[in-house]
């Protein structure tokens, strides 16, 4: 293969991946309108055509779906072999790219990355926070991090934290007007402050146990968030009970601007896990990032 097919390979491959011609031109640090001439010149070569253009979005045809498909993770593979050349240098180097929730980016990630990166200055770091289950294949991430040990099968699953806990909690004044709930079963009396999912956009069930039993409670009230922060205000200001991570109420927890109903009914479970594809092989800055975040009880 000459070395201009191959680069008007990975120009189909970025195009069709961002679903932009803009956003692709400025990943490869060229113009649009040379990138649109790469795409018709790979188009004519084959004689067929890759990309379906729109005025609102670029997506790929279904010769262009099956050329994706193939050449993707083969593109991929290449980035990888030439990121672990690294290893060979003095020191490690390198880009990595991380999808994470910003509570895991604050409580976990950062504290290690001000402690590593001081001494390896040739490695670089990039968190995207998504509180999504990003597909780090289709992203283009090295990793990414979630709660619990839910990771797919081709995956590796490095613990990075400790155990983590919900907490059920409710302001004073709304403890003023109602009764503290006893049991899971006393929510159905109760305001409660839902939390919109962000990937399949259902609301969350409150995962609640005690002695080997499990309960999903539904509950319902006036206010819906995608996010833990507006959850907890809603709360402080009396409008309900929420079910957030007891790290997110720490400090209204110890204040007193919050108080804990149910803890007996909140588990410990597994807490963030790094996770990249088991075939990944590491680069040194990679796998020196790794070691750093690793969970040492």
């Amino acid at each position: 293969m000459r070395r201009e097919e191959l680069v008007d390979l990975n120009a189909f491959v970025t195009v069709a991946q961002e679903q932009s011609f803009t956003r692709a031109a400025a990943k490869l640090a060229t113009s649009q309108s040379a990138l649109s001439y790469t795409i018709r010149r790979l188009e004519t070569r084959l004689g067929v055509r890759l990309l379906s253009r729109t005025t609102r979005r670029v997506a790929p045809t279904q010769a262009g779906e099956r050329l994706l498909t193939t050449l993707g993770p083969a593109l991929d593979n290449i980035a990888a072999e030439l990121s672990s050349l690294s290893e060979l240098r003095d020191k490690p180097a390198g880009t990595i790219r991380i999808t994470t929730s910003e509570h895991a980016a604050n409580s976990v990630l950062w504290p290690a990355l001000q402690r590593l990166l001081p001494d390896n200055p040739d490695v670089h770091v990039e968190l995207v926070i998504d509180s999504g289950l990003t597909d780090i294949v289709a992203g283009r991430f090295d990793a990414g991090v979630r709660l619990g040990e839910s990771i797919a099968k081709d995956m590796v699953a490095v613990r990075i934290g400790p155990n983590q806990r919900m907490a059920v909690v409710g302001s004073p004044s709304y403890f003023a007007r109602h009764d503290v709930p006893r049991s899971p079963q006393d929510l159905a009396g109760h305001q409660c402050i839902n939390l919109r999912l962000p990937t399949a956009g259902g609301l969350y069930a409150w995962e609640l146990g005690k002695a080997g039993r499990e309960l999903r409670v539904r509950v319902e009230g006036q206010l819906v968030f995608n996010n833990a922060a507006m959850i907890i205000r809603a709360a402080m200001a009396g409008f309900g009970l929420a079910c957030v991570l007891e790290d997110h109420a720490k400090s209204q927890l110890a204040d007193g601007s919050l108080v804990r109903v149910l803890e007996d009914w909140c588990p410990p479970f597994a807490g963030y896990h790094l996770y990249y594809p088991s075939r990944r092989h590491p680069s040194a800055a990679f796998s020196l990032l790794v070691d750093a975040l690793r969970y040492r009880s």
